[in-house]
Parts: C-alpha cells; structure tokens; sequence
C-alpha cells in the first residue's frame, strides 16, 4: 500500500459552513476500517473546533492553529509546536480596535485589519508572519504553517510524507499539499491550489472526501501515478538530452555490470536521489562498500554482524537511511539472513509504507541461483538489485525486474538474457554504446537506448 495516510483541511474541504455531513463521516470511517492513518489540519483553534465538531475520535492526530498546535485525541494531550506572539502584540492590536481570536499560540483576525497588523509587527520589530485563508487573517511566528505541523504529526506517528495524500481547497493548504505524496484539491478549492494539485475531485467539500477516500480504497491511487511525475528518481540522460528515470514506487531494477564500473556510480546517485526526494532507503551491502555513505547509519561490520531486530529498530523513524553489512556474515548464510530480512521489511512496509527502496549491492550473494520462488516475496518491488555476475543471480529475482541496466560490451547479451528469463521478447539494441555510457531497458519498452549517469556529488570508496 502505496498511501497510508490522508491529511485533511476542514474547512471549506471536509465541512460546509463548519458542519461536516453524515456521509462524509462515514467514509472516514471507512478509511480508518483500511488500515490507514487520518490527520486533521486546520487553520481553526481547538475549542472552536470541539465546538462544531463532535467526532475527532476519526483522526490519530489534530493539527490546528495552522500549525502551531498538535492534538492527540486518544490521550487528549497538546503540545504548542511554537511560542505565541508576545502580549504586548496583542495589546497593541486591541488598542487600535482590531477584532481578535487569540489561540494557544495564533493570533486571528479578518481582511482588511491585516494593514493594522503589519503596522503594529514593524513597529515592535517582531518576527511574524501573517497567513491568509479566504477571509481570515493569521498571525504566527515565522516558519510555522500547515507543513510544518503536519511533519510534526507524522513524526510523532511514525509516518512519511511520502505516503501521505493531502487535501485541501484554500491559500493557507499550499504549503501542506507540496509536502505531500499526492496533492488534492476539492472542486470548490481556489483556482491556485487547483492548478498545483495532482488531482482535483468532481465533488465539492465533503462530497470530494468521499470521492478521494472511495478511491483510495479501491485502488490506492494507483492511477495517478502518471500525474506524479516531480517524484520521479533521475539517473542520467541521453544523447539527445532526454532524462532517464524511474518512477519510485512499483518498480524493481537489476544493475549489471563489473565491480567498479559506473554501475557503482549509479547504485550512489540513486540513494542520493531517493534521500533528496524524502525516500527512505536500505542499503544491503555484501562487501562493506557503504561504510562511509553519508545519511545512513550503518550495522555490522566485518567482526560483527548486523541483527535484523536493530535493522527494524532504526526504521520506526521515518528519515532514517540504513546501511545492512554482511561483511561479518559467513558466505553461504548471507542468503539465510537476506530472506530473514526481507521478510520482516515486508511486514514493515505493509504497516508503515517504507522503507520505500532497498538497494542490493552484490545481489548474486543474497539471491543466489540456487533460490525458488518460495524464497521471494510475490511483490518485490522498490528493490535495485546490482550485481557483477548476473548469470549468478537467482532467475525468480530475474524475472521480478521491470527495469534492467547493464554495463560493458556484455551489456547487450545481459539484456537479451534478463528478457529470456522474463519470457518476452529481447529489446532492439542500440547500435552503438560509448564506454562511458550504460544501457537501460525498460520491459514495457520495445527498445534499450544508451546513457550516461549524472555525477554523483559523493565519492563511493570501492573496496577490493
């Protein structure tokens, strides 16, 4: 499951005139009977919103006052997420005659006093910032809006943004929907957020809730995809210009090619993409090669070996990248160890969605020929397995692969040889290939073209 959360507006998205109908709750309800996780985030104060809304029991997280505020409904606990304004602040204002709502931490008011407000922060020297949702005015300390409480929700959850599906209709759900997965905005939503959201419902408020989490359980979004091409992970280019990707979710990759080629290159540039874009990665590294890669922390060492239990330890927080070394795992264990370990991360990601990719490095060690079908997953998908023995390399984990990249002059019987063991027939092969260059084929492609990787920003020491 690609999507294991959605984050909603209240206003003007889940509710109309402040009241959320029945309907709606429903599918809510339905929703949460998924599996997945729900997370309110509002511009509206917590009392207020208790007011009008009696069924925050919905949603494993509130976010309210833009983000300055988090709610746990099970506990009922709040934690300010920034320091309010100071009172000679809201002093001020007052004693211009301006209307106010003071919050835990906000500070809101109605268009047109949003002069008066400039004029009162310049003349004491603070640093606010002032958020416009349709009518209202927000005052709050700088840095801190729907984003920023959302990634505090999700942190305290467990969860990645880049499993979230956002949405929202208003100038103030801008920042919170670019953080996300998948950006959504109802039919009723301003022209601005329409035009930045992945999709945009047919029904309007409530009514594109329901639609959203209708399809979200029936097909996890899947169609969209396409509509999702910012998250997409660049490797290289062609001759022409033309980029080289993969798309970060659903797909397995074979790397083939000698130790030391540019497929070592590419196995660096793809995690650090996939940290630039959020994704949480792990590295199983049969060699020790990724001892010093910079992000992720590294288990096992050639005296010691890794233990998957510390593994999954590391992966409860959703920014953290891991390096798995069998260096100190005996040869003929490693595959033992490997199947252990997927199986667990299997479980992991059916919870939590991540880690999103698991980069195989030497895949011929973990995944010998001798394997079956048994041994793998029916869904391995999210994997880059490389390997400089790919006739070693176990037919099922093969056959699993949608995209393969091969290295040297062998490359074009790697690939006639991966296709083989997909039963499809061979791609057309480029009629030259430069030294420097690698060739991609995707399965669903009748041809594999040349590229060259993009540089990496990192040195990858090899060992021997």
């Amino acid at each position: 499951m690609r999507y294991i959360a959605l984050a909603c507006d209240y206003d003007g998205t889940l509710a109309h005139d402040g009241t959320v109908a029945d309907e709606t709750v429903v599918a809510l309800e339905r929703l949460r009977e998924s599996g997945r996780t729900l997370v309110l985030v509002t511009g509206r104060e917590l009392d207020d919103l208790m007011r009008v809304f009696a069924r925050l029991d919905l949603f494993d997280r509130v976010v309210v006052e833009n983000g300055a505020l988090l709610y746990c409904p099970a506990t009922r606990e709040e934690r300010r997420l920034a320091e309010p304004p100071p009172q000679e602040f809201v002093d001020a204002l007052r004693a211009r005659g301006v209307p106010l709502s003071v919050g835990r931490v906000i500070v809101a008011t109605v268009s047109p006093h949003e002069i008066a407000v400039l004029d009162v922060i310049h003349e004491l020297g603070l640093e606010l910032q002032v958020i416009f949702n349709k009518g209202s005015v927000m005052i709050l300390p700088s840095g801190t809006n729907k984003a920023t409480g959302l990634a505090a929700a999700l942190d305290g959850l467990g969860l990645s943004l880049r499993n979230v599906v956002g949405v929202g209709d208003a100038e103030n759900d801008h920042a919170f929907l670019a953080t996300c997965e998948c950006a959504v905005a109802v039919a009723n939503a301003l022209p601005t957020l329409k035009e930045r959201a992945d999709l945009v419902t047919a029904g309007a408020r409530g009514a594109g809730v329901v639609e959203l989490i209708q399809t979200m359980i029936v097909s996890d979004l899947r169609e969209l995809a396409p509509r999702l091409g910012r998250h997409r992970i660049l490797l290289g280019t062609r001759a022409d210009g033309s980029e080289v990707t993969i798309e970060p979710y659903g797909t397995s990759v074979v790397v083939a090619g000698a130790s030391g080629s540019d497929t070592s290159t590419l196995a660096v540039v793809m995690l650090e993409r996939l940290a630039a874009h959020g994704y949480q990665f792990c590295v199983v590294d049969s060699e020790g090669d990724y001892e010093s890669l910079a992000g992720a922390v590294v288990l096992g060492a050639r005296d010691r070996p890794p233990v998957v239990t510390e593994v999954l330890d590391l992966f409860e927080k959703p920014s953290q990248n891991v390096v798995v070394n069998l260096a100190g795992v005996a040869l003929e264990d490693r595959p033992r160890f490997f199947a252990t370990l997927l199986s667990r991360i299997q479980e992991l990601r059916a919870r939590r969605g991540r880690p999103h990719w698991i980069i195989v490095d030497e895949a011929h060690h973990v995944l010998p020929a001798s394997w079956d079908a048994a041994n793998l997953p029916q869904t391995f998908d999210r994997a880059m397995m490389l390997t400089s023995h790919p006739h070693h390399l176990a037919r099922v984990a093969a056959a699993a692969a949608d995209i393969v990249i091969a290295a040297g002059e062998t490359a074009p019987s790697t690939i006639r040889d991966f296709a083989a063991a997909r039963g499809v027939p061979p791609p057309a092969m480029p009629d030259q290939i430069a030294a420097d260059e690698l060739v991609v084929w995707n399965v669903a492609e009748p041809a594999a073209v040349p590229f060259r990787v993009i540089p990496s920003s990192a040195e990858h020491r090899r060992r021997r």
